[in-house]
């Protein structure tokens, strides 16, 4: 017997193209098509304006390859950790980071069941690389948690961040497919503005002039965490084939191509990357030829890693010397505290 495809990897011209093989007419396609994607259904039968008889056509013809809830954490500040179970078995997940007095509510989405960077810092790194999530994935976690931020806030999603488990760029094409079907205007996706999406990556280089020259829209984030090669190769060890000149150069060639906004997270970690040395380091990275922001983190500790967050009065130095020296900066506080709040907890669990 043929594996059956799963329904989300056809296009509207193929589904178009088959449904005249099957007699059907081809207004059907683009109904089946506006539920996939626009209307974020789960089964057939939530295709209601489309006959039943053709519900068992493609039934059998298609999987459709959902992801389903499997546990939901609250934390007292308003974070929602959802972990999905997907159809063979795996567990990913996504988090919404709500900030309602900027009306803006964001999710951070996964693109792979666990990742093969091994950064060591990182939850999810621990637990190795499982498969790539498809782009039907990735995009069931924006819908479902957009679904969670109108029952919490009665507001949907503002901004989708990829930065959950996984890195972004070793998915490229389930990724760029996702972001497509974010930003494609109904009936065909959800209309949100290519402005709204951000992908952070732990650099890889000729994947970042890939976007580049691919016409990427959105928005990019280098998850940086060390302003020195010795250091980010101790902690990234994705640093040792992508060091941080090549990576400059590459952001480079991204930001004069695309003008897209480029911003650097930066982990403080007590003792390792958090001094003014450090700091002035930092400096000498953002002064490169291309605007940058850079967006300090307060770590969250992980059960059985060694790194500590940084004394809030060193983390509060290390951002004023960034600032006295021209810096954009943001602090984001740690999040989701009395949760699993960390990339990879939740499903590591």
């Amino acid at each position: 017997m043929t594996e059956k495809l799963d329904i989300r990897s056809q296009s509207l011209a193929d589904l178009e193209a088959l449904f005249t093989t099957w007699e059907e007419p081809r207004f059907r396609a683009k109904q089946v098509y506006e539920w996939l994607w626009a209307k974020g259904a789960n089964d057939w039968a939530a295709m209601r304006n489309v006959p039943k008889t053709l519900h068992a056509k493609l039934a059998e013809y298609f999987t459709f390859n959902v992801l389903f809830e499997d546990k939901t954490q609250h934390s007292e500040d308003g974070t929602i950790k959802s972990r999905w179970l997907t159809h063979d078995g795996h567990r990913i997940e996504s988090v919404l980071i709500p900030v309602p007095a900027d009306e803006r509510f964001t999710v951070c989405v996964s693109t792979q069941v666990g990742c093969s960077l091994t950064c060591a810092f990182c939850a999810t790194g621990r637990m190795g690389r499982k498969r790539n999530l498809s782009a039907g994935e990735i995009f069931d976690q924006v819908v479902g948690v957009n679904r969670q931020s109108l029952a919490s806030f009665g507001k949907p999603l503002t901004n989708v961040v990829y930065m959950g488990m996984g890195e972004p760029l070793l998915t490229y094409a389930s990724t760029m497919q996702s972001i497509e079907r974010l930003t494609a205007p109904t009936p065909d996706g959800l209309g949100m503005g290519a402005r709204r999406i951000t992908v952070s990556t732990a650099g890889i280089a000729k994947m970042i002039r890939k976007l580049a020259d691919d016409g990427y829209r959105s928005n990019l984030a280098l998850s940086l965490h060390a302003a020195d090669d010795t250091k980010r190769n101790e902690i990234m060890p994705i640093n040792e084939s992508n060091h941080l000149e090549t990576l400059m150069e590459s952001l480079e060639y991204f930001y004069w191509k695309t003008r897209g906004r480029i911003s650097y997270e930066y982990i403080t970690f007590d003792g390792f990357n958090d001094s003014l040395e450090d700091a002035a380091k930092l400096v000498q990275l953002c002064r490169r030829k291309f605007p940058v922001r850079v967006n300090i983190i307060e770590y969250n500790p992980i059960e059985g890693l060694s790194f500590v967050k940084s004394d809030e009065n060193r983390l509060n130095e290390f951002a004023a010397y960034l600032v006295r020296e021209g810096v954009t900066v943001t602090v984001r506080r740690s999040r989701g505290k009395d949760i699993d709040a960390a990339c990879g907890q939740l499903a590591n669990k």
